[in-house]
């Protein structure tokens, strides 16, 4: 690219000298020609003015005769237009009768031209018979192009031209050259080297690109950094459950169990945990990859959410929380897929019970759009701030650590918002909870726009 731009600021300079060099050839020599026709018509206009003189002093044939042959010695032309404008006398080499406007000339009218490689003027001494015309020819005179000293100018103009060249074309290349070498890096794994900005160019297109560029690299660095911590807390989730199984497989198969059937309910729950992890693993890279089906339907949300939430009562008192399920008075219809819906709200009652410490609220109202909203308030710490606008992400993983185990992957809050969008709806998050006085908690929302209008049925005409 740098030999390119060089070739081409080069040749546009070298064309820029060739036209301008043309154009002034061009317009000196027209300013030569209308000198020499300006000359010309000063002279003609004398010699006819001496003429007027010289018919004054000697009137007569004898002094037509002597008039004419002095001129024709010093190369001048003489001829008489009549007063219907006919035209008489030998005009000379190069000028034609129809070159001549004998009405201008009989109003007394100093004419001039071109004719082929002359340069002529014509002027007349009008009388009452007609008019004299004194008729002068001379040479076209080409300008004396100064080759020399264009092509010494053309060559300094050429020689500054090529620096000027080379160093705008480095310029403009070396931050294109340094992007590639980041691209390469980039393309390696060095995602820590940015590339420099050039300076005194904030708004530049290449200062853009660059601008892109570091900004891609940081957020590559930054999806490695999350897709490492991911895959650590993964299999922390699966190593935990595989060495409990293992453990306990280990005393059952060498028979040094004290409790078989106990080996045997903490191996099925730590398998069970296992296989909620895979399918959560499923779930996502279904939802990525747009393979999850949803089949929505018109429906009231409150049975969906109640009978989810009460599903979890059992482990919310194991773990001594109070789990409060609240009823609204009327039915709150959303167009939804009942089990999709049933998946969202468990992977939130589920995330809720991780945290709470004493008591876990579920409600469903309506949001005051015609809309739908669900509530699973805990009564936790709270979140970080810094973690709020970072929770719904896939891969991404907080500091923050459960109060207890109850299940769960960690997953699942990504996976609540990609089922809640492909409804229509959204998730939010406030922490700390607003119902919450002593500013801890966290309130997770579903929100789900109003039920799609079912279309009338078309009327059956009777005949």
């Amino acid at each position: 690219m740098r030999r390119r731009l060089l070739v081409a600021i080069l040749g546009t300079v070298a064309l820029s000298l060739v036209l301008a060099g043309a154009g002034t050839y061009l317009l000196l020599q027209r300013q030569a020609n209308r000198s020499s026709e300006s000359g010309l018509r000063s002279e003609a206009e004398g010699i006819v003015g001496l003429i007027g003189l010289a018919r004054a002093d000697q009137p007569g044939v004898i002094r037509e005769q002597r008039i004419v042959r002095g001129l024709r010695l010093e190369g001048i032309s003489l001829v008489s237009i009549g007063p219907l404008g006919r035209l008489r006398g030998q005009l000379p080499d190069g000028v034609t009768a129809a070159d001549l406007e004998t009405t201008s000339l009989l109003a007394g009218h100093t004419l001039s031209g071109r004719s082929g490689g002359l340069v002529w003027a014509a002027a007349p001494v009008v009388g009452t018979r007609g008019a004299v015309v004194a008729v002068l020819t001379r040479n076209a005179q080409r300008p004396h192009a100064p080759v020399g000293w264009f092509l010494l100018a053309g060559g300094v103009a050429l020689a500054i031209g090529a620096g000027v060249a080379a160093w705008l074309s480095d310029s403009l290349t070396r931050p294109l050259r340094e992007a590639e070498a980041a691209t390469v890096r980039i393309a390696a794994g060095d995602l820590t080297s940015p590339v420099p900005e050039p300076r005194g160019a904030a708004d530049h297109e290449v200062t853009s690109l660059i601008r892109s560029l570091n900004v891609m690299a940081a957020a590559l660095d930054q999806s490695r950094g999350l897709e490492r911590q991911f895959i650590l807390s993964v299999s922390h989730d699966l190593r935990t459950p595989l060495t409990s199984i293992r453990g306990y497989a280990d005393a059952i198969a060498e028979g040094v169990g004290q409790d078989p059937a106990e080996a045997a309910r903490v191996i099925g729950t730590e398998a069970r945990r296992l296989d909620r992890l895979v399918q959560d693993l499923l779930d996502l890279a279904r939802l990525d990859s747009r393979e999850f089906s949803f089949q929505p339907r018109t429906l009231d949300v409150t049975e969906v959410v109640v009978d989810t939430a009460e599903g979890f009562r059992p482990t919310a008192e194991a773990a001594h929380i109070s789990l409060e399920v609240a009823e609204p008075a009327g039915a709150l219809p959303a167009t939804i897929d009942p089990d999709r819906l049933a998946q969202a709200v468990a992977n939130l009652v589920e995330n809720g019970l991780k945290y709470a410490t004493s008591t876990l609220w579920v409600d469903v109202r309506a949001d005051g759009a015609g809309g739908v909203a669900i509530n699973v308030v805990d009564d936790g710490p709270g979140i970080d701030p810094a973690d709020v606008p970072h929770v719904f992400e896939r891969l991404y993983v907080t500091d923050r650590r459960p109060t207890r185990q109850v299940g769960g992957t960690g997953l699942g809050l990504a996976i609540v918002r990609e089922l809640v969008a492909g409804m229509g709806g959204q998730v939010d998050l406030e922490s700390p909870a607003p119902a919450l006085a002593d500013g801890r908690g966290a309130r997770l929302v579903i929100t789900l726009p109003p039920p799609t209008p079912t279309p009338a049925p078309t009327p059956t005409p009777h005949f």
